[in-house]
């Protein structure tokens, strides 16, 4: 039943090459790698959820959860209340649900489908979450609309989008191999997929649109960790979908090079037995109005 359920609504996407990518190379790619990009991203977790001011009894909707970090966080914090992880990609909701198991959460739950087209039942959250899962959207104001619908009145949303890619340390390191691979236009603000709210006036303006207030946009950062050295870190960023993609337009000697000069790049951050890189992000928070 439960698989039924996942089939249905993925076929109900809005974002078709979305879906293909989170239920293809990338989101295996997450799913198996998912304790490594937790450790990227869990400088963002504690920000995302005070500012969600979550209390006993909430029922959260962790929108593009992954595999299900920040919706599992978020059921503790609520108790007796309830969280719902929800997000395209089959292969990182198996590894979200493998770890709820483990962790003995009874109230928490997964679910695949697209943000933007999933019918919710109206009113039915307090409180809406997402950890870089809502820069992917087709159409961001029927997206956020959509969210909105599923809050109660009064109902709090809170998220962590993707800045400016110049105060990312990785996207920076990337960046250096314009001269290998093609980049092209990688990390202007407002272009589709993970800077698409790198603005924060156009991310206010997507908001405001879709029936939001009390809009708050607040410039955050973390440092997170790639992997032991520049070597591990190099591998696994090149490993990772965007990464991926880029190294199979250029043939094995630009591919090999670019391993090499980015390892190069990332070589000044090592410390201490580890790779960390600061990441910039901005910290909106809205209401749906009572």
């Amino acid at each position: 039943m439960e698989q039924t359920e996942q089939t249905e609504q993925t076929e109900q996407t809005a974002n078709p090459e979305q879906a293909q990518a989170w239920n293809g190379y990338e989101g295996h790619h997450w799913a198996r790698n998912q304790d490594r990009w937790d450790a990227v991203n869990a400088g963002f977790t504690e920000p995302l959820l005070t500012a969600a001011a979550l209390v006993g009894g909430d029922r959260v909707l962790d929108v593009g959860c992954g595999a299900g970090a920040t919706t599992r966080q978020a059921a503790r914090r609520v108790g007796e209340g309830h969280a719902l992880g929800l997000d395209l990609s089959g292969p990182m909701l198996e590894r979200a649900r493998a770890l709820a198991r483990r962790e003995g959460l009874g109230n928490v739950a997964f679910t695949q489908g697209d943000a933007q087209v999933h019918r919710f039942e109206p009113g039915t959250y307090d409180v809406a979450i997402s950890r870089f899962g809502v820069m992917f959207f087709g159409d961001p104001v029927a997206a956020f609309t959509n969210i909105a619908g599923a809050l109660r009145p009064g109902g709090r949303a809170a998220f962590v989008c993707a800045a400016e890619a110049e105060g990312s340390e990785w996207l920076q390191a990337v960046a250096g191999l314009r001269d290998i691979l093609p980049i092209g236009g990688f990390g202007e603000p407002g272009g589709p997929g993970m800077f698409s709210l790198a603005d924060p006036e156009r991310t206010r303006g997507i908001l405001a649109a879709a029936g939001y207030v009390r809009l708050g946009v607040r410039h955050v950062e973390a440092y997170g960790v790639w992997g032991r050295d520049a070597d591990e870190a190099a591998a696994f960023l090149l490993g990772s979908g965007p990464g991926h993609h880029l190294l199979a337009q250029v043939g094995p000697a630009d591919q090999e090079r670019a391993r090499r000069t980015l390892t190069d790049l990332l070589r000044p951050y090592e410390r201490d037995g580890a790779l960390r890189l600061r990441s910039t992000a901005w910290l909106v928070t809205a209401e749906r109005p009572r």
